[in-house]
């Protein structure tokens, strides 16, 4: 496993995070017992991931607690997130904190997060929200402090650029992939200026883990004029990426590319499959994409700031 260092945290972390959201949620939403998903997430830690990220949202707190028992605290970098909404209070923070704790079964967090957060919603946040937060740090129940954006609602990155401007923020989960690239420019140079830590989202959603979904929406954004068309085969739109020299498949370049991208640390990946994860921890451990693969996508996609990838 690689490592490196999240941003003016210092935390070492892995370059490949555990992530227990998305559409998995370690596989409780697929029907896996609390047992397997347990079990899933231990395999990752024994392969040598550390950093692992949920949230109060995701109904998976507990199931992380279970899964870290035994593992040596020290060496793992929790990471969850606390959902805010009209009327949210300071009290509300502190309660979900410490019912978050509990789940977890540790007295602290390494980052907390506010979850999701829209761009209307970022000036409230500065009167009662923040102060909570930094009040959690100076306790010491919260290490580090920080923020993700909601990519389906806001995929311009217009939050994390509202928020860039405060010096406040420790780390920022961003949505990224081979299809809206745009945080290459809008997100990434200003975290490294304040040596944000990052952690990428959206690495593999439907459209990089579904062939039908991708050329639908390679299609519609041929058609809006983001892409193309005489850059890209429709039927097969990344196909090019898979050959002897290149990745294996699309999630495998998918992730290699998040990986490899300046202004990236940990790449989040969701699973609640044994055989999924180790399909991905083996991604991890590949050199980078040629660069001329590299090259193509980003000539490809340039211009496209208006989708997920979901």
């Amino acid at each position: 496993m690689e490592y490196t260092i999240l941003g003016r945290t210092g935390l070492k972390v892995s370059v490949m995070g555990i992530g227990a959201g998305g559409p998995s949620r370690v596989g409780q939403r697929y029907g896996r017992t609390e047992a397997e998903s347990v079990t899933i997430i231990r395999e990752a830690l024994d392969a040598g991931v550390n950093f692992i990220d949920t949230a109060e949202g995701y109904g998976t707190e507990g199931i992380l607690g279970q899964a870290i028992k035994g593992f040596d605290r020290s060496h793992l970098v929790v990471s969850t997130k606390k959902s805010v909404r009209a009327g949210t209070t300071a009290q509300d923070v502190v309660q979900s904190l410490e019912a978050s704790l509990g789940r977890l079964g540790t007295n602290h967090v390494d980052i907390y997060h506010l979850h999701g957060i829209l761009p209307e919603q970022y000036e409230g946040l500065a009167t009662e929200i923040i102060p909570a937060l930094q009040s959690l740090r100076d306790q010491g129940k919260v290490r580090y402090l920080g923020i993700t954006e909601q990519f389906n609602g806001d995929p311009q990155h217009a939050m994390l650029c509202r928020a860039l401007q405060d010096d406040v923020w420790d780390v920022m989960m961003v949505g990224f992939n081979l299809l809206n690239q745009s945080a290459r420019d809008r997100v990434f140079p200003q975290a490294q200026e304040q040596d944000i830590g990052t952690l990428i989202m959206f690495a593999v959603r439907l459209a990089l883990s579904r062939p039908e979904r991708l050329i639908e929406v390679v299609r519609e954004l041929v058609r809006n004029g983001q892409v193309d068309g005489e850059d890209v085969d429709e039927a097969n739109p990344l196909g090019f990426l898979i050959h002897e020299d290149g990745a294996v498949s699309v999630p495998d370049a998918a992730y290699r590319f998040c990986r490899d991208e300046p202004g990236t640390h940990v790449i989040l990946s969701g699973t609640g499959n044994a055989d999924h994860l180790r399909a991905n921890l083996a991604s991890f451990a590949r050199p980078p994409l040629p660069r001329q693969d590299v090259q193509r996508v980003q000539h490809i996609f340039r211009r496209v700031d208006s989708i997920s990838g979901q």
